[in-house]
């Protein structure tokens, strides 16, 4: 039966033993301390930049597939002459029909062409991104219509000359006005602003990258119908640069198949390779499937989060060890004491309790300052380095509770060598 009135007072004795010597409780604490704040910190780190590398695959699609056009390291020249050259490679209008066509389980073929330019409006000029593509693109990407519309079939049929642009893009070129229904100048053609969206991801964030625009963030996008990009851009992009000049035959830039649901995604990316293969004598395409991408970061995650948490383990190790030796100091200094209480009749166990609630208040009251500067330490790293940082509360209970468990386990040996010391040579000990 346990006796609360003895755990109490031992529990107090402990205590007011350790108050006896602050500093050293203090720097022995310390072990613990770094150990439960670094467990702490590291997982949130980690949970942090794993959430955001989930987050920007999922808004790829999970139902999605897909290709991007690529530039093989020996591209084919349709022509030459001194410093100019016209390179020929990437996905097709032909490739789009046929996924469309013949690909089992394909909800939607969303094909896409990407320009780089400015845009201008009277004096101001923004270098942007002019995408075309169809009407689905907003539901397959999760585009949020912030104003206005996105494309429609209409537009896309009549190749007319309107356009849907990023809120960010219309606040630098319409600053002091409304955007909707003005219209701005890409090249030599005018287009109609029609609708304003905001983008939920960037291209730099997105694994796999290597559309024209990789490492350019979506925030000054111009959309516009495929049909017309098709008619008013051409499919030979020009790259002037001292006195020569590059130019690039790319029909389609991106080719994102949005699939019934996930069951049909990996049996049809073999399906799509081979197709792919039939009709590119080069490797000048991609394809990236989000859900396979999803999958090995949430394992990468796991591996992660082992790997953070061994490594601050060792911390928390250290701290059991400092607990452990000075334990083992302080039954060297209090032999006659533990002497004189076997004396008047304390028992073996009665030793050990005393020993391990000073070794467990020790580790706790360690662990307790150790979670609150952990806490604080992930928000300093998001506020000073930009950094996501996610604490969850199991991170918070694991290290807490490691910290007691350490200091119970490094603490049962000095008890016990407390508890085994003979009485009568405790009490002779000077």
């Amino acid at each position: 039966m346990i006796n609360a009135p003895a755990i109490l007072l031992t529990v107090h004795l402990g205590i007011k033993s350790l108050l006896l010597h602050k500093l050293r409780s203090a720097l022995t604490m310390l072990g613990i301390i770094f150990g439960v704040c670094s467990v702490i910190a590291m997982l949130a780190i980690g949970e942090g930049g794993s959430y955001e590398a989930q987050q920007a695959i999922k808004k790829l699609g999970s139902n999605n597939i897909i290709i991007r056009s690529i530039k093989p390291s020996e591209s084919n020249v349709v022509g030459s002459s001194g410093r100019s050259r016209i390179s020929d490679y990437g996905l097709t209008y032909s490739d789009a029909g046929r996924l469309q066509a013949t690909l089992v389980g394909a909800q939607h073929v969303l094909p896409m062409r990407i320009i780089r330019d400015s845009v201008r409006f009277n004096r101001f000029v923004v270098p942007s991104q002019i995408i075309g593509t169809h009407p689905t693109y907003a539901s397959i990407t999760g585009l949020e219509i912030f104003r206005g519309r996105f494309l429609t079939q209409n537009d896309e049929t009549h190749i007319d000359n309107v356009c849907v642009m990023t809120v960010s893009l219309a606040n630098q070129l319409f600053p002091f006005q409304d955007a909707l229904d003005e219209e701005v100048r890409v090249g030599m053609d005018y287009y109609r602003v029609v609708g304003l969206v905001r983008e939920k991801s960037s291209m730099d964030k997105r694994p796999g990258a290597s559309a024209p625009d990789s490492g350019r963030a979506l925030d000054n996008n111009l959309y516009i119908p495929l049909s017309c990009a098709r008619s008013r851009f051409g499919e030979i992009l020009f790259r002037r640069s001292a006195g020569s000049f590059e130019a690039e035959r790319v029909q389609l830039h991106q080719i994102t198949v949005q699939m019934t649901d996930t069951d049909a995604i990996e049996p049809a990316v073999p399906d799509i390779e081979a197709m792919l293969r039939k009709f590119h004598t080069r490797k000048d395409y991609e394809v990236i499937v989000p859900l396979q991408l999803l999958r090995q970061a949430e394992q990468t995650k796991r591996i992660f989060n082992v790997v953070l948490g061994s490594i601050a383990a060792i911390s928390l190790l250290v701290g059991g060890i400092g607990i452990m030796n000075i334990m083992l100091a302080t039954v060297t200094e209090r032999t006659r004491e533990i002497g004189v209480r076997r004396a008047l009749g304390a028992r073996k166990k009665d030793i050990i309790t005393q020993f391990l609630v000073e070794t467990v208040v020790l580790s706790l009251g360690g662990g307790l300052i150790g979670v609150a500067v952990g806490v604080l330490v992930p928000m300093i790293v998001s506020y000073f380095a930009d950094m996501k940082t996610i604490i969850t509360f199991s991170s918070l209970a694991l290290a807490f509770g490691i910290s007691g468990l350490t200091g119970i386990i490094f603490g049962i040996y000095p008890a016990r060598r407390a508890a085994n010391l003979s009485p009568i040579e405790a009490l002779r000990h000077e």
